[in-house]
């Protein structure tokens, strides 16, 4: 395995290539529990979170935010009691980077504390 959550994201350009169905089975391995939905047309990852109440999903969206805003890649969030439900995808390519499986990876390396 390629260990995705200790490497580096790139600057992602508008004419990027979306990776393809072999890398995403691929890279899909090393993110299990995350699962490709399409969502207007374009491919993102998706994971629901449980956490034990309100404040916990507050803090670990929260912690998701700064990781997002350090890499320059944000994702879609949704805060419920108890829940954080994270979607990751290219917004500039309209689909799936090799950079949302990383950020995939890192967000599952978060809830792991």
């Amino acid at each position: 395995m390629s260990n995705l959550k200790e490497q580096a994201c790139e600057a992602c350009r508008a004419d990027a290539p979306k990776v393809s169905g072999a890398e995403r089975s691929a890279l899909l391995k090393e993110v299990p529990d995350w699962e490709v939905v399409e969502l207007d047309g374009e491919l993102q990852l998706r994971r629901a979170f449980k956490l034990a109440n309100f404040a916990d999903a507050l803090a670990f969206a929260n912690r998701i935010g700064d990781l997002a805003e350090a890499e320059g890649h944000h994702p879609a969030l949704l805060v419920e009691w108890g829940k954080v439900t994270v979607r990751w995808w290219t917004h500039k390519i309209g689909g799936l980077h090799r950079n949302d499986f990383i950020m995939a990876a890192r967000t599952d390396a978060l809830a792991a504390g």
